[in-house]
C-alpha cells in the first residue's frame, strides 16, 4: 500500500494538499464575525505600503503568522500586499529530501508533479479570504526572464555557481543553501543528481531576482517587505532584491520560548544577532527581580519545559553513565566540543578562521591527538537526528572518515544519547564551540567558552574569539585553565542570556503550540476576534508591528517599560 501512493503523485498530492488545508489559519471565520471592523481596516489602508512575500504556501509556521502579521497590520492602517509562488519555481524552500519529495522524483518528474498544487491552493485560498492583495510569480515574470534564468542556470560552470552575483545580489550563495538544506548536508558532490538540483535551485533563484525586481519596480511603492528566515530560496534572494532597491527588510524566526519568535531589521537573525551592539543590552534596566527569572529559565532549559524548540528527549543527567559507557574521566582535565547541524544555515561569514565546521572538527581533533594530558569530550548536536529535517551529513560519519582510528583522548558522545549536554559540559575544564547558541547558557553558569565559527554569543565580550587560525591554536595551547569565568563576566553573560532569550524573544498571545502534530507546523493561530489583534490588547503584537511601522528595535520588556 506504501509502494502504491508513493507510485501514485496525483494520490499523495491530494493527501498532502488536505493535510495543509485542513491545518491551515482559518481567517475566514474571524473576518466574518467582525466583518464591519474589517471592511473599515479595508477601506482605510492609507499608511505605509507592506510587502509580505510568504512565497511557499506549504510552509504552514510562514503562513500562519505573516498572515497574522498582515490582519494585524491592516488594522493599523497599512496597506499590506501579499506574494506566493503559483508554480513557477523548479525547486525551493519547500523541497525537502525524503520529507516533502525524493531526489529521484525531483530529478525525473520535476518539483510540479507533486509539490507545487499542494502549495499553492490551500494557501492561495486562506490570503484570497483576507481580501487583501495577492501577487504571483507567474505575474512577475515575462517568458524571455524564464528562458534566461533556464539558460544561465544550465551554462554557468557549476563550481561557480556558489558566487554567482547577479546586479550585486547573492542569487548563488541562497541557492547553494537551498540545495544544501533540501540534501540535508554541508557540502554538495560532483554526481549527476546533486549537480542537477543545485542547478535548479539556481534557475529557481533568478526568476525569483527577476519576479521581485519587477514587483518592485512596476509602479508599486513599498517601504518594507516582512518575511521568513532571510536565507534560501527564495527568501534570500528578496532580501537581496529589497535592500537592493531601497526596502526595508525585515526578517523572523521562531525563538525558543513558547509563543515567542525573533524579528531583526535589515537582514537575516543569523547575521543580526551576531552584529548587534551592545549597547542594545548593556544599558539595559536591571534588578535582582530579572536576574533570578533569566536563571530559572535557564534552569528549565535542561528539561525544556518553556521552549517548544527543544531537541532533548527525556534527558538524563548522571554524567557517571557516560564515565562508565565512553571512558571518560572527569577527574582529569576535560575539553567539551560542541558541535551545531552540519547542513543549517550556510551562510557565507567573512571573519570565519574555518572553511567550514567539518574543517574545524578535523584540525582540532588533529590538535588534540598530540595532547594526551587533555581529555575531548565532543558532544553531537541532538538536533542532527531529532530537528524537523533529520541530517544527511552525520558529524560521527565525518569523524569516522576523517578518523578511522580515533585519538584515544577524544570521545565522541552521539547525538542519539539522552544525556543532558549541560551536564557534560559543566564537568568539562572549558568548552569550545562553533556556532551554537548553547555558549550563551554555559558562559551563564560560569563556564569558559572558546568561539570557533560564528555564534551569537560571540562579540559580546563574554566569550574568547580568536580572530585567526594561528590565535585558535595558540589559545589551546593554554588549555586546561582550571578556573571558571570571573564574576564580573559571568554577571554580564546572564544579563546578556536575559535580553537574548527574554527581551529579543517577543511573544506573541494569539500564538499557541499546534495540536495537530503535522512536521514543520509547531503553532497555530488561536483567536475568536479581531479585538485581539488590536493595538493595546497584545503588548508582544504592539512591539512587532512598531518596529514594521516605525523602524523600533524588536526589543519586549516583559515588566511593561514597553509601554
Amino acid at each position: 500500500m506504501y509502494e502504491f501512493i508513493r507510485k501514485n503523485l496525483a494520490l499523495m498530492r491530494l493527501v498532502r494538499g488536505y493535510r495543509l488545508f485542513k491545518h491551515r489559519p482559518a481567517w475566514a471565520g474571524v473576518l466574518r464575525s467582525d466583518k464591519k471592523i474589517w471592511d473599515n481596516a479595508l477601506a482605510h489602508t492609507l499608511g505605509q505600503r507592506i510587502l509580505i512575500p510568504t512565497s511557499v504556501g506549504a510552509f504552514l509556521a510562514g503562513t500562519s503568522l505573516e498572515t497574522l502579521l498582515a490582519v494585524s497590520l491592516t488594522l493599523r492602517g497599512a496597506k499590506v500586499e501579499l506574494l506566493l509562488c503559483d508554480g513557477v519555481l523548479p525547486a525551493c524552500f519547500d523541497c525537502m529530501i525524503g520529507s516533502s519529495i525524493s531526489e529521484e522524483e525531483l530529478c525525473k518528474r520535476g518539483v510540479c508533479s507533486y509539490l507545487c498544487k499542494s502549495c499553492f491552493r490551500p494557501a492561495n485560498k486562506v490570503y484570497k479570504s483576507l481580501g487583501l492583495p495577492v501577487h504571483y510569480y507567474s505575474q512577475c515574470i515575462t517568458e524571455e526572464e524564464r528562458k534566461q534564468a533556464k539558460d544561465t542556470a544550465q551554462q554557468t560552470v557549476y563550481g561557480e555557481i556558489p558566487g554567482f552575483i547577479l546586479e550585486g545580489c547573492a542569487i548563488g550563495e541562497h541557492a547553494l543553501a537551498g540545495a544544501l538544506r533540501f540534501y540535508a548536508k554541508g557540502q554538495l558532490g560532483r554526481s549527476s543528481n546533486e549537480e542537477y538540483i543545485l542547478r535548479k535551485f539556481f534557475e529557481g533563484g533568478l526568476l525569483t531576482y527577476y519576479a521581485i525586481r519587477r514587483l518592485l519596480s512596476d509602479g508599486r511603492y513599498f517601504t518594507t517587505a516582512v518575511f521568513h528566515h532571510g536565507i534560501y530560496s527564495p527568501m534570500g534572494i528578496i532580501g537581496e532584491v529589497c535592500r537592493k532597491n531601497g526596502v526595508r527588510v525585515i526578517n523572523w524566526n521562531p525563538a525558543y520560548r513558547k509563543q515567542c519568535f525573533v524579528f531583526t531589521h535589515g537582514q537575516t537573525y543569523h547575521h543580526a544577532l551576531m552584529l548587534e551592539p551592545v549597547e542594545a543590552w548593556e544599558t539595559m534596566p536591571w534588578d535582582t527581580k530579572r536576574r533570578d527569572s533569566i536563571l530559572r529559565y535557564l534552569k528549565s532549559r535542561w528539561y525544556g519545559s518553556n521552549d517548544w524548540i527543544w531537541f532533548h528527549e527525556k534527558p538524563q543527567f548522571n554524567a557517571a553513565l557516560i564515565e562508565k559507557k565512553f571512558g571518560v574521566d572527569f577527574s582529569r582535565p576535560v575539553i567539551g566540543m560542541l558541535t551545531s547541524v552540519i547542513w543549517d544555515a550556510q551562510l557565507h561569514y567573512p571573519k570565519n578562521i574555518f572553511a567550514d565546521m567539518v574543517e574545524w572538527l578535523k584540525e582540532t581533533i588533529q590538535y588534540f591527538s598530540s595532547r594526551s594530558n587533555l581529555q575531548l569530550l565532543i558532544r553531537v548536536h541532538p538536533a542532527e537526528i531529532r530537528g524537523t529535517i533529520s541530517s544527511r551529513q552525520k558529524v560521527v560519519d565525518e569523524i569516522k572518515r576523517i578518523f578511522p582510528l580515533l585519538p584515544p583522548n577524544v570521545i565522541v558522545i552521539p547525538p542519539e544519547n539522552n544525556i543532558s549536554t549541560y551536564v557534560l559540559m559543566e564537568r568539562c575544564d572549558s568548552v569550545i564551540i562553533y556556532g551554537t547558541k548553547t555558549g550563551v547558557e554555559l558562559t551563564s553558569m560560569g563556564i569558559p567558552v572558546i568561539v570557533a565559527g560564528e555564534a551569537w554569543i560571540k562579540n559580546k565580550g563574554i566569550t574568547i574569539d580568536p580572530a585567526s587560525k594561528a590565535e585558535y591554536f595558540s589559545l589551546l595551547g593554554t588549555l586546561p585553565l582550571l578556573r571558571r569565568m570571573p564574576p564580573e563576566a559571568v554577571e554580564r553573560a546572564i544579563r546578556y542570556a536575559y535580553h537574548f532569550f527574554y527581551r529579543r524573544a517577543v511573544p506573541i498571545k494569539a500564538v499557541r503550540r499546534s495540536r495537530s502534530g503535522l512536521k514543520g507546523a509547531p503553532y497555530e493561530v488561536a483567536i475568536s476576534r479581531l479585538a485581539e489583534l488590536m493595538p493595546g490588547y497584545d503588548k508582544g503584537l504592539d512591539v512587532i508591528c512598531d518596529g514594521i511601522l516605525n523602524n523600533t528595535p524588536f526589543i519586549f520588556e516583559p515588566d511593561g517599560s514597553n509601554t
